[in-house]
C-alpha cells in the first residue's frame, strides 16, 4: 500500500513537470517508467497510473478553472451536454487517468516479461 501511494505521488509530480516541458502524452512515458522502476504489478500498477494522472489533471483543471471564473468549463460542459461544469472536469480527469493507467499497466507487463 505504501509503495502504491508513493508511486501515485511520484507519477503526479513527474507527469506535471513533463507536461510543462513536453506534450500532454509525456505523462504516459512517466507512468510507464515509474511503474517499471517501482515494481508494481497488474491492478496496482493501473491504479498508480490512473490515480497519479487523474489527480494531476483534476488539480490543474480546478486551478485554471477557478482562475478564469469557470468560463471555459461551463462552455465545454454545454458543448458536451453535461448538466454541470464540474462534471466536465471530472470527465477530463478520468480520460487522463485512463491514459496514465494503461501506460502504467504496460510498464508492469513489460517489466514482468523482461525480468
Amino acid at each position: 500500500m505504501k509503495r502504491l501511494l508513493i508511486s501515485i505521488i511520484v507519477i503526479a509530480i513527474l507527469a506535471g513537470i513533463a507536461e510543462y516541458f513536453f506534450a500532454w502524452w509525456a505523462l504516459a512515458v512517466v507512468a510507464f517508467v515509474v511503474v517499471m522502476a517501482s515494481g508494481l504489478r497488474g491492478g496496482r500498477a493501473f491504479l498508480a497510473g490512473f490515480g497519479g494522472v487523474a489527480l494531476l489533471w483534476l488539480v490543474v483543471s480546478l486551478v485554471k478553472d477557478i482562475r478564469n471564473e469557470h468560463i471555459l468549463s461551463s462552455r465545454m460542459a454545454e458543448l458536451f451536454s453535461l448538466p454541470h461544469p464540474v462534471l466536465f472536469l471530472l470527465v477530463a480527469a478520468i480520460v487522463g487517468g485512463l491514459v496514465g493507467g494503461l501506460a502504467a499497466w504496460s510498464g508492469a507487463v513489460v517489466r514482468k516479461s523482461l525480468f
